[in-house]
């Protein structure tokens, strides 16, 4: 076999992109609980997009070649795949206050479910025949690993099972994203894409915390607290999407798929390293047929 640097540079970048990903769901982001989450998401956009303007000031020339289609699917590419997503993640790792944080970035990997299922409703895309057999086995995996063996629980005083539906609140954000992403991709660059995400997403969430009166509490935000987000935005933030972009450019969608085990799979592992907790074995076995189940659906709708 001959080794080829394009397609091993592209795989690395989306498995460091993953694993980052995997780092913030457990070890960064759980360490703003103290926070308004409103607030945690408006910097979590803020920030790196004020990082962006420095290099990336360029992107507004764009602007003025903006359609009202081209306005509307930024929107809602922002709406679903900034704020809402981004709210309802951040809200479920909050609720399990350090608890099942493997389980809430595992149920959030049920992405593709909602987002094949948009394809096919407002892009006209195909199903496939067997769509509707995994995507059972991987909501059927999914209770068993919220729950194990027991009924709806008790564990962290009845939050698991809310911080569940907050995560599969962010997986239908999320996977709606990926559709209007689609849209937007066609016309635009993903550099303008993400740069206009941000911004957009950065508006959104700024009139969500001028409403609710949260923007009062930036002062009391902590030096600490600021080096997290700041961490936050240049890694795991805009840092690991540029890193999937530059990868996704560089080998088949196929193989990214395949590269994006490394986000549960690093979940896992720092949650056992950092918290040390460790799923049961109905939960191993559950979160085993989740992934199974999710990869055939990417590999099929590839």
């Amino acid at each position: 076999m001959i080794f080829n640097k394009t397609v091993f540079t592209g795989a690395m970048s989306i498995c460091v992109a993953a694993t980052l990903w995997g780092l913030d769901g457990v070890v960064l982001t759980p360490r703003l609980y103290s926070l308004n989450i409103g607030l945690v998401v408006f910097i979590f956009h803020a920030l790196p997009f004020l990082l962006m303007n420095l290099f990336m000031y360029k992107q507004y020339k764009y602007i003025r070649n903006f359609t009202k289609g081209d306005i509307l699917m930024f929107f809602l590419l922002s709406l679903f795949g900034g704020a809402v997503g981004t709210l309802a993640i951040v809200k479920a790792l909050f609720l399990v206050n350090f608890k099942a944080l493997t389980i809430v970035v595992l149920l959030q990997k049920l992405q593709p479910v909602f987002a094949i299922t948009l394809a096919a409703l407002l892009l006209g895309e195909k199903l496939k025949r067997n769509f509707l057999l995994w995507s059972a086995l991987a909501i059927v995996a999914g209770y068993f690993l919220t729950f194990g063996l027991h009924l709806p629980d008790m564990e962290t005083h009845g939050q698991t099972a809310l911080a569940a539906g907050f995560s599969l609140l962010a997986a239908f954000a999320f996977g709606s994203s990926t559709v209007f992403s689609k849209k937007v991709l066609r016309k635009y660059s993903f550099f303008t894409a993400t740069f206009y995400r941000y911004g957009f997403t950065s508006i959104i969430m700024l009139l969500f915390v001028l409403s609710t009166g949260t923007l009062k509490y930036i002062p009391s935000i902590t030096g600490i607290q600021w080096s997290i987000f700041a961490l936050i935005g240049i890694t795991t933030g805009s840092g690991a999407i540029f890193l999937y972009y530059f990868g996704l450019t560089r080998i088949r969608a196929m193989l990214a798929t395949i590269c994006e085990l490394c986000f549960p799979v690093s979940a896992i592992l720092f949650d056992y390293l950092v918290n040390d907790r460790v799923l049961s074995l109905v939960q191993w076995i559950s979160a085993a047929v989740l992934i199974f189940a999710i990869l055939k659906l990417s590999l099929e709708k590839e």
